[in-house]
């Protein structure tokens, strides 16, 4: 058994940022629509898991 066998593992980088030094503002501003599309994108996910849950929830609730 290697000593790091019970460290917790590092989580991988969901998202890798862009160097913003290169961009120009037409760039980051495209760049910043993007982002808030896939928050939107994220958002309107967890709104649906969120309401499955709650029906989960409801369904299963002891009297």
């Amino acid at each position: 058994m290697a000593i790091d066998d019970d460290l917790p593992r590092p989580k991988p980088a969901r998202l890798t940022p862009p160097v913003l030094d290169g961009m120009g503002v037409a760039e980051l501003t495209l760049y910043v629509t993007e982002l808030e599309a896939e928050i939107t994108r994220v958002k309107a996910e967890i709104a649906r898991k969120g309401s499955h849950r709650a029906a989960a929830d409801l369904f299963f609730k002891t009297p």
